[in-house]
């Protein structure tokens, strides 16, 4: 693979898929050069969130996901047009919401996705029958989260791009993110609270 750094060769895909040339060959050069952070999405959030699911009688694989992910932005970008690197993740991220969401209602009995917020919040419920409602719980405040907090959180928490990596796709200073990814958690820890354990007195700083 190229030296070259992944955001600007993702560009340089985005504005040939913006101009005259056929949109295909587009289209799969810049998710072959986007897999492998796409593959590092699925895979995190699979053993993180899901770590039954990779067990008998199901053995889910990150490949897996990956896939299903890639089939929807093939389709998504046949449509969608992004102008920059910070669109192309932001419909990325849309698109692995909406697989968690189709996981969810798959997986009734499985595990929640929880974890992937903060390490406060458990990976897992006690009730097997609780992914379906804590799941689209938590995706749906995810989504209610201000845009700036709500791409902070995309790019460094589900995506798992470092600061620098995130300040360079929005536009903005490393300190911004961190600020904005700080405000998302705090406001996703808030709202989430009734999910986090139940700690005794003495635990809490």
């Amino acid at each position: 693979m190229s030296e070259e750094r992944t955001t600007a060769v993702i560009q340089r895909y985005l504005n040939d898929l913006g101009g005259d040339a056929p949109a295909e060959p587009a289209i799969r050069m810049l998710l072959d050069r986007a897999v492998c952070r796409l593959h590092q999405l699925c895979a995190s959030i699979l053993w993180r969130g899901y770590p039954r699911l990779t067990r008998p009688p199901l053995n889910l694989q990150p490949d897996e996901i990956l896939g299903a992910l890639v089939e929807r932005l093939l389709k998504a970008l046949r449509e969608a047009r992004p102008a920059t690197v910070r669109q192309f993740f932001s419909l990325a991220g849309q698109h692995m919401r909406w697989e968690l969401n189709d996981l969810a209602r798959r997986f009734d009995k499985q595990p929640t996705a929880i974890g992937i917020i903060d390490g406060s919040l458990p990976a897992q419920v006690d009730s097997d029958s609780g992914l379906n409602a804590n799941c689209r719980r938590m995706i749906e405040v995810i989504e209610s989260l201000p845009e700036d907090e709500r791409e902070a959180f995309d790019l460094v928490r589900i995506q798992g791009m470092t600061m620098p990596e995130a300040a360079e796709v929005l536009g903005v200073a490393a300190k911004t993110v961190k600020r904005r990814l700080d405000r998302g958690l705090l406001l996703l820890t808030e709202r989430l609270r009734d999910l986090q354990p139940t700690r005794a007195p003495a635990d809490i700083v």
